[in-house]
């Protein structure tokens, strides 16, 4: 089984080649408040030459529709995510896959399709409870995310046993500042942990 990769909070050129090059099957932009948010514009011209196989994700947490239609437009991208509660509000076309991000201690995935399971605060590196994740894990496409990094990434593809699992920080030499041998070695620890499944 192999496991979905995505390395969120890329802001630079270099940064989305580094995921490219590792083997990342997805590449998040924040578009929150964030040390590592960018524009819609900036997030189209680094990420214009990422092949079509990787998926290129429009981060956001509880945007007006006003917003995210304007990094649609300028953006394009093949996914958006955001808080789950966020999509009644939203205008998302068919061709842009909705990834919801629950929280733990909030609301329980709900979805066949593809999620992001995460703690209370995005890219603050902190961890949910794998054992309760696993429950959900079950259903659907988890996504984890939250404090996950090259000591303890194994482990937790072991336990959870989720669809894919998303890093930010722990790829990072300073905050917002991507580390390229970081990548790689998260990539790494991913493909040798799934193995093991």
């Amino acid at each position: 089984m192999s496991v979905f990769v995505k390395i969120c909070g890329l802001s630079k050129a270099d940064d989305v080649h580094a995921a490219v090059e590792a083997g990342a099957d997805a590449i998040g932009f924040v578009f929150a408040k964030s040390v590592r948010q960018i524009t819609a514009a900036q997030a189209a011209a680094i990420s214009a030459a990422v092949p079509a196989h990787i998926k290129r994700v429009a981060v956001m947490l509880h945007p007006a529709n006003e917003e995210w239609q304007a990094v649609l437009r300028e953006f394009s991208p093949n996914a958006l995510q955001t808080d789950a509660e966020d999509f009644a509000i939203l205008d998302v076309p068919h061709f842009v896959e909705q990834w919801p991000v629950f929280r733990e201690g909030g609301l329980e995935p709900d979805t066949n399709g593809t999620y992001v399971y995460e703690g209370h605060k995005s890219g603050q590196g902190v961890s949910v409870d794998w054992s309760l994740a696993a429950e959900f894990a079950r259903d659907g496409n988890m996504i984890l995310a939250g404090g996950l990094a090259v000591q303890n990434v194994a482990e937790a593809i072991a336990t959870v046993r989720p669809f894919g699992v998303d890093v930010s920080s722990a790829v990072e030499s300073a905050p917002g500042q991507k580390d390229e041998q970081l990548i790689k070695n998260f990539l790494s620890a991913v493909r040798a942990a799934e193995k093991n499944l």
